[in-house]
């Protein structure tokens, strides 16, 4: 009679058992990670954010294509000022090209900055290529400046406050700019009768005498192109009306001068020295603008170069890595 009671105890414990092997095994597939259970993690998305070393390598990219911007500014205003300056002295010689490099300069300066602030490789890639070509192109623009304005054709005169001119002193290639066709000079003989070049000259009531002409300060065009060569010994009356010369054989220009308003020295060869020295002047202070942006976009190019290749090596070690 007593085993029955002893047989009743055992089995009693053995559905606890199983309930806690079941609660057990639930906890456990609670618990399990994902990775068992085959999702992703949601630490995976982190992959999308930029390594550090690629954000401060596109921050820099920023920056230089920024300051790229600022310098095509000077070089799109040198090429306005040229241009404008040439109209008012009748001169149409490379009168555009500096304008337009600067404003192809500013185009990719800006798809540099896009390229750079909005992370787009293609741009940024884009932007070094076109901004090499540009540099290379303005510093051909400099040397052809420089070889073509070397040497001037200004000599000074005893006892006179300004130059006379010739054309002996500019390059061959200025020369014959002015010399080789004649329709050219035509035309710009032409616009010159036309200007305000000589009229305000004539018209300037602060000589009053001779000795205050000889001290004053004439611009190149209005000494070749307004008044007769100093050599010839032509006798004072006004700024642009001259009597009696002493030495009229001294000069082939002594004989074309004129004191018609409409003729002056327009024919003589000092007026076509005038003009290229002229235009020698303007040529000058557009070197010193696009040799400064010149320098500034060499060492941005390549200090933007370094930050595009360091943004390059960390999305490859990006690329890796996950």
């Amino acid at each position: 009679m007593p085993s029955p009671p002893l047989a009743e105890e055992a089995t009693l414990p053995a559905p606890r058992l199983r309930h806690s092997r079941t609660h057990t095994t639930h906890a456990a597939a609670a618990t399990r990670t994902p990775h068992a259970a085959g999702r992703r993690p949601p630490t995976v998305h982190c992959h999308h954010q930029k390594p550090p070393a690629m954000a401060v390598s596109n921050n820099i990219t920023a920056c230089i294509t920024l300051l790229a911007l600022i310098c095509a500014v000077p070089v799109i205003a040198s090429g306005i000022w040229f241009a404008s300056a040439q109209g008012e002295e009748c001169v149409r010689l490379a009168r555009w090209p500096v304008a337009i490099l600067g404003g192809l300069l500013m185009l990719a300066a800006l798809a540099g900055f896009v390229g750079a602030y909005w992370n787009r490789r293609r741009l940024l890639a884009f932007y070094l290529c076109a901004m090499a070509v540009l540099i290379v192109l303005l510093i051909v623009l400099l040397v052809w400046a420089f070889a073509v304005t070397r040497g001037s054709g200004g000599y000074a005169v005893v006892g006179r406050g300004y130059d006379d001119y010739h054309l002996d002193g500019f390059s061959m290639w200025l020369r014959g700019y002015v010399s080789d066709d004649p329709d050219r000079w035509e035309r710009i003989k032409a616009c010159l009768a036309g200007s305000n070049t000589c009229r305000k000259l004539a018209q300037e009531r602060a000589f009053t005498n001779a000795d205050q002409f000889f001290q004053s300060h004439l611009s190149p065009l209005q000494s070749g192109c307004c008044k007769p060569p100093s050599v010839c010994g032509f006798g004072y009356v006004s700024p642009t009306v001259w009597t009696n010369p002493s030495h009229p054989a001294a000069d082939p220009d002594c004989g074309l001068w004129s004191n018609d308003p409409a003729r002056l020295c327009y024919e003589c060869e000092s007026c076509k020295a005038g003009l290229l020295e002229a235009l020698r002047d303007q040529w000058y202070k557009v070197n010193i603008a696009l040799i400064v942006a010149t320098v500034s976009l060499v060492f941005l190019y390549l200090v933007g170069c370094s930050a595009y290749k360091n943004a390059q090596a960390a999305s490859l070690f990006r690329h890796y890595k996950w």
